[in-house]
């Protein structure tokens, strides 16, 4: 038997308690409200910028409307029903029992099938579209995706020695034309996706996958198109970043041309440059010797019928003409590039202590311990190649 004590304690109402409806109300209304709490949401598919990117947004907005309009119809009856028959005061009567409605049963069949049909078509046929190889003027592209960073080679774009332009992690493309990215991955499988040109496409080792970007005006200055890796592909998998740069024709050429031309090797950071930085990164230089490519190359072989030519590291010709270092992920200025080289793995996470140089493995950059005047000079020589 309960003392009064506990029968007190027990029937006393808690000051904070809510009633379950309210409660779920205030889930919902919660839910809404962090459901709000974005950014400036520059990286996004409700932004098109290129015909594909506007025929998937098209695709979507058809199929929110269907959906929004079936939600509508069916919460509509669903709320004239609890209205209409309602338990009333008073009210013993019980509803009549009906077993099977040929009418209905047919209609809910076919007005699901016409509704399915309707998203169908127009995405069949978009997904085809997407898919085929566009030809005429078109610009090759092949991307390569390591971690973690993108190379971009511009198979097209050659100098008279044969040397094609070779960039990372910032893709600079014409408005107006289709631009054709042939994808492999030098280690794990990889993700690229630059939403406001196009869908995702999954870069796998061993495999050639493509995808066709396509942008109809160029990108004021200072802000490209962003993208990023979409396919968890380990420690540093968020700074995985693209920036795509869009021109026009004039631009583009401006762009090429300067590209094509080699760096000068002069400088105090030479030699501190060619005895860590090559160990890893590419850089193409005129000097005494001529024009070359010092640093090492590797070719990834793709189901046994076409090879990629790749960088350990990122190709550094003409470093100081892009905006970003470490992945697209910081600006490339002497504060962030210094730091990097000073502590890299303090930027950007990596495990350079897994590196294999010799079986092509390469997880981060090291920390070399420079002291402060050799950054500086290895700042000054990377900045210089524009």
């Amino acid at each position: 038997m309960r003392t009064g004590s506990q029968v007190r304690r027990t029937d006393k109402k808690r000051p904070f308690a809510l009633h379950p409806g309210r409660r779920l109300a205030a889930i919902a209304g919660l839910a809404l409200l962090l459901a709000a709490c974005s950014g400036s949401g520059p990286q996004t598919s409700l932004e098109p910028a290129g015909r594909i990117a506007d025929d998937i947004n098209n695709l979507w907005l058809l199929v929110f409307w269907v959906a929004t309009a079936v939600f509508v119809i069916v919460e509509a009856g669903l709320v004239y029903a609890v209205w209409k028959f309602r338990e009333r005061k008073d009210d013993d009567r019980r509803p009549r029992q009906v077993h099977g409605n040929n009418a209905i049963e047919i209609t809910w069949t076919i007005v699901p099938a016409v509704l399915l049909a309707v998203i169908t078509v127009p995405m069949l046929s978009g997904l085809f579209e997407m898919r085929k190889v566009p030809t005429g003027d078109v610009l090759q592209i092949n991307v390569t995706g390591h971690q973690w960073w993108w190379e971009f080679e511009y198979v097209d774009e050659t100098g008279p020695d044969g040397r094609s332009i070779v960039t990372a992690n910032e893709l600079h493309i014409p408005a107006d034309r289709d631009v054709y990215l042939s994808m492999t991955s030098a280690d794990v499988i990889h993700s690229f996706w630059v939403p406001a040109l196009n869908g995702k496409r999954d870069v796998v080792p061993g495999r050639i996958t493509n995808l066709t970007l396509s942008a109809f005006a160029p990108t004021p200055d200072g802000q490209p198109h962003l993208g990023q890796c979409a396919e968890f592909c380990g420690l540093a998998h968020a700074d995985m970043r693209v920036k795509a740069f869009v021109h026009d024709e004039a631009g583009f050429d401006q762009w090429v041309a300067a590209q094509l031309e080699p760096n000068t090797a002069v400088g105090a950071g030479w030699d501190t440059f060619t005895t860590f930085c090559t160990a890893c990164h590419q850089v193409t230089v005129e000097d005494a010797d001529g024009v070359r490519t010092v640093g090492p190359e590797r070719v990834i072989d793709v189901d046994g019928e076409r090879t990629f030519r790749s960088s350990l590291a990122p190709n550094l010709s003409h470093f100081g003409s892009r905006t970003s270092i470490a992945g697209a992920t910081f600006a490339n200025d002497v504060a962030h590039l210094s730091a990097f080289i000073d502590d890299p793995s303090s930027l950007k996470p990596m495990t350079p202590e897994r590196n294999d140089i010799a079986a092509g493995i390469i997880l981060g950059m090291p920390d070399y311990g420079l002291d402060s005047d050799e950054i500086a000079g290895v700042v000054a020589l990377v900045q210089s190649w524009e």
